[in-house]
């Protein structure tokens, strides 16, 4: 049976993100997407409190933590809640870490965690979506081709955060075996990264487009195994940053509605405005609870599909709850902007700043994971 009712650990590691994400992360919010530019001191506060780093063996510097898809989902929600471009930028290289600690071999983890054990914040990134219509991380465009004891890789992707600066890409591919990732080390020829792109939201972390032409790395660079349970992982992560984009338009619309007077009585008594807040609420926890089954669910250990289905166990819970938290955080954001009537239009509110941050998770693959 599943509990949702973190342990004494697990609020502890709620509690402390919490508080960094009100204290530290939130003030700096509307600055880091006008400028562009998020403050090296709240990045270099992330990485002191390990989040990254944790669960990497000791044996490599780390905490050695068992990774738990559940204490992911909290740490997500609320780095989410202060704001959605600082916590894609600070959990980026666990988009390299997390494959290989679960799917490398001990050489492919001497290559890479000693890069990411240093004291200062260290950027790895994953290239997973692509610039095209119709997109699906399960028929990519992007080949893996072995040539010898060499993989080519050619292709195009898109929405790669801090590839400028990371020091692994690891490039989700199509292979003869079906869908396959590689470690690709930074500076390593036939790997161009393009501009910095311009998005609607994110302003604050930079993303940017990436091509593959005849990318040669050595065999060995290939991840070995199934990577159904990391894209469960990314889609949890998903799922969990928007309950916290949600919550926290939630929060402050509540606030503004319950402090705005018309005609003498607050908006939060009017009718239509009640009813629009208790259907944002509703659709907050019903996101979360289906966020934290999937999460549940690969914490104990059923990634894999059984028999004759194929989407059976936290593949078809992470699939929901991503898809879901994706239409509730657009549909929480929007409403919010309406409670503040005209002032959610302007920016002296972060109403419309998590819109624009909400609009985003539709087409989001494979940016975060826990």
């Amino acid at each position: 049976m599943a509990s949702f009712q973190p342990t004494e650990e697990q609020q502890l590691i709620r509690d402390t993100v919490a508080s960094f994400a009100r204290e530290q992360i939130r003030p700096v919010a509307r600055d880091a997407d006008e400028s562009g530019q998020i403050p090296s001191t709240i990045i270099q506060q992330a990485w002191d409190l390990g989040l990254v780093q944790s669960p990497i063996p000791e044996t490599f510097g780390g905490a050695g933590e068992t990774p738990s898809a559940v204490t992911g989902a909290l740490v997500c929600e609320e780095l989410g809640w202060g704001d959605l471009s600082i916590a894609l930028h600070v959990l980026a290289p666990r988009l390299v870490l997390q494959p290989v600690l679960s799917l490398g071999n001990t050489t492919q983890q001497q290559q890479v965690f000693p890069t990411y054990m240093g004291p200062h914040f260290t950027a790895g990134t994953a290239a997973v979506v692509e610039p095209r219509f119709g997109f699906d991380v399960n028929e990519l465009a992007t080949t893996a081709t072995q040539q010898g004891n060499d993989f080519l890789l050619n292709g195009a992707k898109c929405f790669v955060p801090l590839a400028a600066d990371a020091q692994h890409v690891l490039v989700y591919a199509r292979s003869p075996e079906g869908l396959t990732a590689c470690i690709v080390p930074r500076g390593t020829p036939g790997l161009t990264i393009s501009k910095h792109e311009k998005n609607m939201g994110l302003k604050a972390v930079a993303t940017y487009e990436l091509t593959l032409d005849n990318c040669r790395i050595p065999a060995t660079a290939r991840l070995a195994g199934s990577l159904a349970p990391q894209l469960n992982r990314s889609r949890v992560a998903l799922a969990s940053l928007a309950v916290g984009v949600a919550r926290a338009a939630f929060e402050y619309a509540r606030h503004y509605a319950k402090e705005r007077q018309a005609f003498g009585t607050a908006i939060a008594q009017k009718q239509a405005v009640a009813f629009m807040l208790a259907e944002m609420a509703l659709e907050i926890d019903a996101a979360r609870l289906l966020t934290w089954e999937a999460a549940w669910k690969i914490d104990a250990g059923q990634d894999t599909a059984s028999g004759s289905d194929t989407v059976s166990g936290a593949t078809r819970e992470a699939c929901i709850a991503k898809n879901y938290a994706a239409n509730m955080v657009l549909k929480v954001t929007d409403n919010a902007v309406q409670v503040l009537g005209g002032h959610g239009y302007i920016r002296d509110h972060l109403v419309e700043l998590w819109l624009r941050n909400a609009r985003g998770f539709a087409a989001l693959e494979g940016v975060a994971i826990i």
